[in-house]
């Protein structure tokens, strides 16, 4: 006689199955990507994997509505991420496993609350003016959504709260922290001394030194704004998106600063829709 298939049976016979190990197992598994998760937070690990996530679900969706040459070519270049995530993750995967080594999978992540950016952006403001009135050069970058923290950790640092004169007093001249990039999180100056990479783009000015190159090419690895004060000139320069803005006075740069770290975006199609170009 043949056996009677029950829809729900082999639900029923994997929910029997599923005793105090399967639940040792899952909370095993949703720790270690706990963990993971935690430890790519703050880089731009954390953009290249919803970049990912969006390539799924569209390989996903062309597959439902049978849209073959487009799932197609969807499907290869899949295939081609997994030669290519070991190399593009390859500053992500070093640090993850270095800071694996060093605190283990349960070492307590640090917490970084919202703050208010008004007083850092006056802060920015009042401590570029002074440094520029005295020749003093600088290279200060102010985190966003992409996380920094690969370039923190080539600093020393800090977790000190923003404040023009400490900002002005860390780029004094021949003192420890004066040579190399300040990059602050929040309203929290997180590290000093920093080493950044230079930007890339043939097409820079030829009088641009190292600092603004510097500046520039931390802006075209994320989204951070860097502040630039030219040790020759004097001048206040404003990186942002790869593009830099020369010769700012303190009043412009409040108020750029306003724009970009105090405004929230404005919604996707908002211009499309509302008639503007």
């Amino acid at each position: 006689m043949d056996r009677i298939w029950l829809p729900g049976l082999d639900y029923l016979k994997a929910l029997l199955k599923f005793n105090l190990t399967s639940v040792f197992d899952v909370l095993i598994v949703a720790f270690v990507i706990y963990r993971l998760l935690l430890l790519i937070r703050g880089t731009r690990a954390v953009q290249l994997i919803k970049g990912i996530v969006v390539l799924v679900a569209a390989t996903a969706l062309t597959s439902v509505l049978n849209l073959y040459t487009i799932n197609w070519l969807l499907r290869q270049a899949m295939t081609a991420l997994v030669v290519a995530l070991p190399v593009v993750f390859q500053p992500e995967l070093r640090r993850a496993l270095e800071k694996l080594g060093r605190e283990g999978l349960v070492a307590h992540p640090v917490r970084h609350g919202d703050a208010d950016l008004k007083p850092v952006v006056a802060g920015i403001c009042r401590a570029a003016a002074v440094l520029s009135k005295n020749k003093v050069g600088a290279l200060i970058v102010v985190e966003r959504k992409t996380g920094l923290e690969e370039h923190i950790d080539t600093g020393v640092k800090i977790d000190g709260l923003v404040s023009a004169e400490f900002l002005v007093n860390i780029f004094i001249p021949r003192t420890p922290l004066h040579d190399g990039a300040v990059i602050l999180r929040g309203n929290r100056v997180a590290a000093a001394a920093c080493f950044l990479p230079l930007s890339e783009n043939p097409g820079l000015p030829g009088d641009l030194g190292t600092r603004h190159r510097a500046g520039i090419g931390i802006t075209e690895q994320s989204d951070a704004v860097a502040v630039i004060v030219s040790e020759e000139t004097g001048g206040i320069s404003l990186a942002v998106d790869g593009e830099l803005e020369r010769n700012v006075d303190e009043v412009y740069l409040r108020n750029r600063l306003g724009q970009l770290l105090l405004e929230r975006p404005a919604p996707p199609f908002s211009s499309f829709l509302s008639g503007r170009a």
